[in-house]
């Protein structure tokens, strides 16, 4: 399974950008997927995860009322909305599938990642 998120670029504080992440296969469909990403010197962290359906969504505290995720699981795509950003919101960001239906924010329950896609958000 192949991962393949796109969007990334530069864009100002207070800006939106909408990044998406492709499956190679329909591996998707029954497992929920998850954002997380890392800025330099600092460890991944959790952005958010949607379940399996679309049915349930988690996000991170810095990040909730801002980032809304969403799936379309008969294209295999997840997408993550990003509204108000701000010049911490700068880092590399990851799609990942997880091993099960739902998911949090444990990097463990995620078994398949993208190779990030990295923007900026300039002050």
């Amino acid at each position: 399974v192949q991962l393949q998120a796109c969007g990334g670029g530069l864009v100002q504080a207070g800006g939106s950008l909408r990044l998406s992440c492709a499956a190679s296969k329909r591996t998707g469909s029954n497992n929920a997927m998850g954002w997380f990403r890392q800025a330099p010197g600092k460890e991944r962290e959790f952005v958010g995860s949607i379940s399996w359906n679309g049915g349930s969504t988690i996000y991170a505290d810095n990040v909730r009322g801002r980032f809304t995720i969403s799936r379309d699981n008969a294209k295999n795509t997840v997408a993550l909305q990003m509204n108000s950003l701000k010049p911490e919101d700068t880092a590399v960001y990851y799609c990942a599938v997880s091993r099960f239906s739902y998911a949090g924010r444990d990097r463990s329950a995620y078994r398949y990642w993208g190779q990030g896609t990295q923007f900026t958000v300039s002050s």
